[in-house]
């Protein structure tokens, strides 16, 4: 638990120090945001904040996660795992496609980045070479960190993807939970709050799994088949971490944005840790809100195909009820509280189905 606590607050401590750093750094290069001239005309204002502040986040999570390892190096069997490393990986990665976006669009002064066919193909590149490493590195037992069937509190058994399926899978997973954190990452620490959430509830899951485990002294029914639960939270508390750190300066009215180098990392992390911790269907209630600021988008593009309206004022949807006359932090808490129920709401799921075996929480 010490490791646990430590990984979040070095990572916490770097990202609200670091980020003033950024804020001038960036502002000094003028790397600053374009805003889209069709959206909301009081986002205008917003025009020129610093952006990429994502890389913040990143080395935060990368150092909280060092640190700890480095305090618990003298205990035997402790040290990074392939879990634990596949994930920051996947995060690292995924901003760097972030970034060069970030860079194209302030380069460049337009709102657009990398084009779609370049961004795919990162994506493409990140998701796939997590996936396929995900299902090698088995542990003594042969517990490979990632499994080929589909999971929701745990493995369902009689749901096996197979390898190639689980490369497709999993590549759909984190490109779609990566474009949902992007696609909600359009009001002042919206993202990052929601982010905290569900980052805090995988912290959770992650250390239950660890003390409930199979194949240590002493298992019992209920116990949970994953390799490396200790160290996933890790990453997930040094992620919770630096997105409390960051949200501290990226709160309304926003001195940083973190851009599409901090979404698209912090949605592959969340599906990586979903795929490591055996939790991908959960993924989808902890996260709902991402889910429904992704379905606004889907919904809003297949209609007006389909009969040239229009279902929402503007997508995502939370442009839709400041177009409709909410205040913009109005928006921003309540959809925090929606994030939180969800979240409140996965967190009992994960835990009724383990007191189902009968065992003490």
């Amino acid at each position: 638990m010490k490791s646990v606590l430590v990984a979040a607050l070095v990572a916490l401590v770097v990202s609200i120090l670091c980020t003033p750093a950024a804020i001038k750094l960036f502002r000094r290069h003028g790397f600053g945001q374009e805003i889209r001239d069709d959206g909301p005309q009081t986002h205008l204002a917003k025009r020129g904040t610093p952006t990429m502040g994502g890389a913040v986040i990143i080395l935060g999570t990368v150092l909280g996660y060092t640190v700890s390892h480095l305090v618990v190096a003298t205990q035997t069997g402790r040290g990074p795992t392939a879990s634990g490393l596949l994930v920051l990986y996947l995060m690292v990665v995924l901003g760097l496609v972030g970034f060069l976006d970030d860079f194209i669009k302030v380069r460049k002064q337009r709102s657009l980045g990398l084009n779609t066919t370049t961004k795919l193909v990162g994506q493409l590149f990140a998701a796939v070479s997590f996936a396929v490493l995900a299902l090698q590195f088995h542990s003594h037992g042969r517990l490979s960190p990632a499994s080929v069937h589909l999971s929701f509190v745990r493995d369902i058994a009689v749901i096996s993807f197979g390898s190639v399926g689980f490369v497709v899978f999993a590549v759909l997973l984190i490109s779609g939970f990566s474009n949902a954190v992007n696609l909600t990452d359009g009001l002042d620490g919206l993202a990052a709050g929601s982010s905290v959430m569900v980052l805090g509830a995988y912290v959770i899951i992650s250390f239950y799994q660890f003390r409930n485990a199979c194949g240590v002294l002493g298992a019992k029914p209920g116990c949970y088949v994953v390799r490396d639960p200790l160290d996933v939270a890790l990453v997930a508390a040094a992620a919770l971490g630096a997105c409390f750190g960051f949200l501290w300066w990226n709160a309304y009215p926003a001195r940083i944005i973190m851009g599409d180098t901090g979404s698209l990392a912090l949605g592959g992390l969340l599906a990586g840790i979903a795929v490591m911790t055996r939790t991908e269907l959960l993924l989808v209630v902890l996260g709902g809100l991402f889910v429904v600021e992704t379905l606004s988008v889907a919904l809003q593009v297949a209609v007006f195909k389909a009969t040239r309206k229009r279902v929402f004022n503007m997508a995502p949807i939370h442009h839709h009820f400041e177009l409709a006359g909410w205040q913009e932090m109005t928006v921003i808490v309540r959809f925090w509280i929606i994030t939180g129920l969800a979240v409140a709401f996965g967190m009992g799921l994960f835990y009724a189905e383990f007191i189902s075996y009968g065992l003490p929480g």
